[in-house]
């Protein structure tokens, strides 16, 4: 049952380690905040539509937790999702999916300051070594390219920090479908990303895309909607209550090493050492996930029933 929970954090992190090459294209034609905003509001759209198919209007209420949701709406969709669009600007794509591999041990100290659970040394202990893997895969072996980030790496801490929030604050709502919970924190994040859109547009700070603009970036808003806001989403919410928070953030560590492996199918050739740091941030993830299994012990086997009047006639047995 475990392995199957799995599947769902595993499909998310695929979807978007693809996701990051994509985005750093559409930023070509249409700006961070537009872009993130069109890519919600499409995929408010499609899960709003599912919720109401699947659980019904009654599911659009929050509850008593309506504050809870909409922090972590804003933390998590729009903080996440519009800082990473903006350090896209200032970075390429296979440096900034460097920093998505912190979330297991941000994910781990959110945990511990909200909850005052421990991270369990192994567990920490595997993440740094699978952190120590994605950084040999990105910089080659030498960690001195870390510092030529700038803003870029600022803006991806916050939006580590915004998702490893988000994903601890979905693993405490587990009374609630994940479409439930992804559908209404999307309602939330993608409401902050349209105002702040609209209020930028209204400063100059960008501006809204032309028609021609959007139909050019289609296929990769298609791609980011459907399977990077919708998909994955949902998958990564799923798992996290399979599996929790913890655990299923350890498998972030694989969102650069996709990222890397769709820029050597565009033609980038990696080094030995590149190699060398994607099986261990494989291995440190597969022996992750088998040390937080929990142990299970054999039940003792039932004693052999003595006392034929006990089996086939109750009432003798209360008369005693």
């Amino acid at each position: 049952m475990r392995s199957r929970a799995t599947a769902y954090p595993l499909v998310a992190v695929l979807g978007w380690g693809v996701m990051f090459p994509i985005l750093a294209s559409a930023l070509n034609r249409v700006d961070p905040l537009n872009l993130t905003t069109a890519r919600y509001l499409l995929a408010a759209v499609v899960l709003v539509a599912i919720l109401l198919l699947r659980e019904g209007a009654g599911a659009f209420r929050h509850g008593g937790r309506a504050l809870e949701v909409v922090v972590l709406g804003v933390v998590g969709f729009a903080g996440f999702n519009l800082l990473t669009n903006l350090a896209l600007e200032h970075a390429a794509p296979q440096q900034i999916s460097l920093f998505v591999a912190t979330t297991p041990v941000i994910t781990q100290l959110v945990r511990w300051a909200r909850d005052g659970v421990r991270p369990k040394p192994l567990l920490l202990a595997l993440s740094l070594v699978a952190l120590l893997g994605v950084g040999l895969v990105i910089t080659r072996g030498s960690l001195a390219g870390l510092g030529q980030f700038g803003l870029g790496g600022l803006m991806m801490i916050g939006a580590v920090l915004g998702w490893g929030i988000y994903t601890h604050g979905a693993s405490r709502f587990g009374e609630w479908s994940p479409l439930r919970f992804t559908t209404l924190t999307a309602l939330a994040g993608t409401a902050a990303m349209l105002a702040l859109s609209i209020g930028a547009d209204a400063v100059g700070w960008q501006h809204a895309p032309a028609a021609a603009d959007l139909a050019a970036v289609a296929p990769q808003l298609a791609y980011a909607v459907l399977v990077g806001a919708v998909i994955a989403v949902l998958a990564w919410n799923t798992g996290v209550q399979r599996l929790g928070a913890a655990n299923a953030a350890l498998f972030m560590n694989l969102v650069p090493v996709t990222t890397f492996a769709v820029q050597i199918a565009r033609g980038y050739r990696p080094e030995p050492v590149e190699l060398v740091g994607a099986a261990i941030t494989i291995a440190a993830l597969i022996a992750a996930n088998l040390a937080a299994r929990p142990r299970t012990t054999p039940l003792p086997r039932p004693s052999a029933v003595t006392d034929p009047i006990a089996v086939t006639d109750p009432v003798a047995v209360s008369g005693r």
